[in-house]
């Protein structure tokens, strides 16, 4: 079974508590699969910039990406089988897909009403999701959603940046693109206050902020709402994590099988957790069950490899 796109989401969040953490293991790479390193950033940042914010002409400083991220100029995504230094670390589109992002553009630039502009807009989104460029895409889909406002338009721009967001590896890119996820995570709440999915992305979103405890209060908050919230779940274990409370994580995820039995990270974590508060045998049976649940051999290589370790 292979991961989610919101679980991948939840596992990269993972990485950064369990290094705050003190580095308690390395995650498998059949469960962890970012997107970029902190190397290609430093590399890339200049021709990456629009990105983060910035156009080609920009160097993607803050000041230059406090708005969120400006229209891609063309030529910033790299196609197949280019170098990796020649645009956007993680980000390679098909000859096809590059066409298609350069008529896009041309397109926009020159739409004069606001239907075709609208129009085009939401291809330019569709198609940099397809090629990884999350921010791009919330770019575009805000003004989509600026033009006509609802809960679901704010939403999707939401959820691009959300995407953006947990895919950055560097603190600076965190801060802004959860900033933004925020602002437009606010503005699907104003609408229906009981968007519990919202709900949870701006809690989760308030982590890299300077008040964290108000990110922990919304997911108690839908977890109060909806005791089976299997995200809240995982994102709670997460967070026990990085606090250091193995025995409250592993209680999460404890909570997490039991809505889910077939939640394949939830079991795996909930294995990990279980062996480093010294409950081998529950651990076994957690990771068996993860093995059981997926096809993918990373995941199961890593599985033998925590069993390994059990005494």
């Amino acid at each position: 079974m292979a991961l989610s796109r919101t679980n991948t989401h939840q596992a990269i969040l993972l990485v950064g508590a369990l290094a705050l953490a003190g580095g308690l293991y390395a995650l498998p790479k059949g469960i962890v699969k970012p997107k970029e390193g902190k190397a290609e950033l430093g590399q890339d940042a200049t021709r990456t910039a629009n990105r983060d914010g910035g156009g080609i002409a920009t160097n993607g400083s803050k000041a230059d990406a406090s708005s969120g991220p400006r229209p891609a100029e063309t030529g910033t995504v790299a196609t197949a089988g280019a170098s990796s230094t020649a645009a956007a670390p993680h980000t390679q589109a098909k000859p096809e897909q590059r066409r298609a992002l350069d008529g896009l553009l041309v397109q926009y630039q020159r739409a004069t009403d606001a239907a075709t502009r609208r129009q085009v807009a939401t291809a330019l989104a569709t198609t940099y999701q397809a090629v990884q460029r999350f921010d791009s895409a919330g770019y575009y889909l805000a003004t989509v959603a600026e033009a006509q406002p609802s809960e679901k338009g704010w939403q999707k721009a939401a959820d691009a940046y959300f995407e953006a967001y947990s895919f950055a590896s560097s603190e600076e890119r965190k801060k802004m693109l959860g900033e933004k996820a925020r602002e437009l995570y606010d503005k699907v709440l104003a609408v229906n206050p009981n968007n519990l999915d919202a709900k949870t992305n701006l809690g989760m979103a308030y982590m890299s902020s300077d008040n964290p405890v108000k990110g922990i209060s919304l997911m108690r908050e839908v977890l109060a709402q909806d005791p089976k919230n299997e995200k809240v779940l995982y994102n709670l274990g997460v967070l026990a994590i990085q606090s250091n409370q193995l025995d409250k994580a592993a209680e999460r995820f404890s909570q997490l099988v039991k809505v889910n039995p077939n939640n394949v990270e939830g079991q795996f974590y909930l294995g990990v957790t279980l062996a480093r508060t010294n409950r081998p045998a529950e651990a076994k049976v957690a990771f068996l069950k993860a093995k059981s649940l997926s096809q993918d051999l990373a995941l199961a290589a890593s599985v033998n490899e925590e069993l390994a370790k059990l005494p």
